[in-house]
């Protein structure tokens, strides 16, 4: 019901959408040359943009593959997040895995967001920036302590807007006003509506208090505790890149700044034939590949790439810029040896374990709870169906500090999200269940991101090798049995009646494992398949500044440069990636 009514929403859309948003390629105007061409619209694409169009001598042009987000409902109401990414509606690229050998042969769906806003338009709208060691470590792999908690915090700060709940209840003691910002971009806030369980939940922190301390916030760069939930939602409407940083007041302003969707880039190429500045796109979208279908533009000073850590390696390999033997084997000449390009791939793996219970709250009824949404922004439709009022991160017990993953002691292994309703393994069964989002934050399996063929318009390959290491399939049961100890607390009396997913009979560890195997999935935090390294490093595709090695002229500006993905999600670490990104090419431009 639901999807019919958002299809109703979805309005019929004229050349130029919005302000600067064009909706082809050829309504462009012709007499209007760019000095900065900016690939990929999603989470950090629309910051750079928006950022180096501050100037007005810059012309900026970002392009985007998929739609607009202009009028489409489901990526403005939080409780629409299942609608963005069901393929059908046209705003996902549809990925799949490889078959995953660890994971008993199974492909997983790899949601990625195809439209203006990218991933931030579909995701959970968790905002978790990790811990102070993450960031340092990250500078510490990146050769350059600008890139430590220090130094990326003020572009953290500069990125969010902290602001009232929807439901508009007192959060005295929910965050903490210190270590935010409320003049930045993003409006983050806690939970705007309230979940059933959320008294048990704080009475376990109680009950449990020795592994799950009370936080004082989730974003102090101190993680480990129970905590309340912080998302990029303002007045209960999600906040998008697009939304926010392409505003329609700031598009119809800034007359240098274009924005064109529907537009898919397929490769870059150097200035001129063996030249390392590589200031040349080329566009398509005819997956024919007729050389009438496709057209080339030209950047004055940069291309960026921003199209994510699955498709910006992608863009890469069929240029020619990776691997020599993946690109023999693919017919690619190869233009610049990079055989980091593509590897590295790091995302955390998933379950949502489910318990029935014995609850007398009927489920939301989503016809209700949207007109509810519509007429005043506030309800259950404030929330995604994956989304917490709390969170709990912990560690994992016994890990020897050589063994450990995580960037240091104050950094978790495992974040849980408890939830009303059974969450996705539960769809479709009779009773009332709650659900235990667990994730395990410090994954050791790497993956890859590739190509199949030498034509850009075939999907990447992505392998996740997810639980291929034995560290990982030990630690991600831990973290399932983490999720059972915190509901066996004496808060949950009377109100679990019986596990669901996994049953009462999985007990096991071989059980255990043999369940994650079969149902474990993504978090979709994909990152590191084009990692900073230190200046001079033969490791690595890109240096400190973003700037892709022993090449001129072209930056990658998404999680792929992350070399080892936080203990968190990946929104947050993204838009301050971005700022960061953007005052580093307005410096090398002064």
């Amino acid at each position: 019901m639901v999807l019919t009514l958002v299809s109703t929403l979805l309005l019929v859309l004229p050349s130029v959408l919005s302000g600067g948003i064009f909706e082809s390629i050829d309504d462009l105007p012709s007499d209007v040359t760019y000095d900065f061409l900016i690939v990929g619209g999603g989470t950090a694409g629309p910051v750079v943009a928006r950022r180096l169009a501050e100037n007005p001598n810059n012309n900026v042009l970002l392009l985007e593959a998929g739609p607009s987000h202009v009028n489409v409902l489901a990526t403005q109401v939080p409780g629409l997040m299942l609608d963005v990414i069901n393929p059908a509606n046209g705003f996902d690229w549809n990925y799949t895995t490889t078959p995953q050998s660890t994971l008993n042969q199974r492909s997983i769906d790899y949601s990625r967001g195809f439209i203006l806003g990218g991933c931030s338009a579909h995701n959970s709208m968790f905002w978790s920036r990790g811990s102070i060691e993450d960031w340092d470590r990250i500078a510490n792999l990146a050769g350059d302590s600008s890139w430590s908690w220090d130094g990326i915090l003020p572009s953290m700060l500069k990125s969010e807007r902290f602001v009232d709940a929807a439901d508009g209840h007192d959060q005295t003691g929910e965050f903490d006003p210190s270590v935010h910002s409320t003049t930045g971009m993003i409006g983050v806030s806690t939970a705007g509506f309230p979940a059933n369980i959320n008294s048990r939940v704080l009475q376990t922190g109680e009950e449990l208090s020795d592994e799950f301390p009370r936080l004082a916030d989730v974003n102090s760069g101190k993680p480990l505790g129970l905590g309340w939930y912080q998302g990029s939602i303002r007045g209960g409407v999600r906040q998008t890149a697009a939304s926010v940083y392409l505003d329609e007041e700031t598009l119809k302003l800034a007359a240098n700044l274009y924005v064109v969707v529907n537009a898919r880039v397929t490769r870059v190429f150097p200035e001129t034939e063996g030249s390392n500045k590589f200031t040349t796109i080329q566009l398509g979208n005819d997956n024919s590949l007729k050389t009438d279908s496709l057209r080339n533009l030209t950047a004055k000073k940069e291309v960026i790439l921003s199209a994510g850590a699955i498709n910006t390696p992608s863009i890469l390999l069929h240029s020619g810029i990776g691997d020599d033997a993946l690109l023999k084997e693919m017919g690619i000449q190869t233009l610049h040896s990079l055989p980091a390009v593509g590897q590295n791939l790091m995302d955390q793996p998933y379950i949502p374990a489910v318990w029935s219970v014995n609850s007398t709250v009927p489920p939301v009824d989503p016809d209700a709870a949207l007109a509810q949404w519509q007429e005043s922004h506030t309800g259950p439709f404030t929330m995604s169906t994956t989304s917490p009022n709390h969170i709990a991160y912990t560690r994992l017990a016994n890990v020897q500090n050589q063994m450990d993953p995580a960037a240091g002691p104050n950094t978790p292994h495992i974040e849980m999200c408890p939830l009303d309703g059974g969450g996705l393994l539960a769809r479709g069964a009779d009773g009332t269940f709650m659900s235990m989002g667990t994730t395990f934050l410090t994954p050791t399996s790497r993956g890859s991101v590739s190509i199949t063929s030498n034509n850009p318009f075939d999907p990447p390959q992505i392998d996740l090798n997810m639980l291929a290491t034995d560290f990982d399939v030990v630690s991600f049961r831990e973290s399932l049995k983490a999720a059972q100890r915190f509901l066996q607390a004496p808060a949950w009396n009377g109100y679990i009646t019986a596990p669901f997913q996994p049953s009462a009979d999985v007990t096991t560890d071989d059980q255990l494992d043999d369940f994650l195997r079969e149902n474990v999935i993504a978090s979709g935090h994909a990152s590191g398949t084009c990692s900073m390294s230190p200046k001079g490093s033969n490791d690595g595709v890109v240096d400190p500044d973003l700037r892709v090695k022993g090449l001129q002229n072209l930056r990658i500006v998404d999680a792929s440069v992350i070399p080892h993905v936080p203990a968190g999600h990946t929104q947050a670490p993204v838009y301050a990636i971005a700022e960061r990104a953007a005052d580093l090419i307005k410096a090398d431009w002064a």
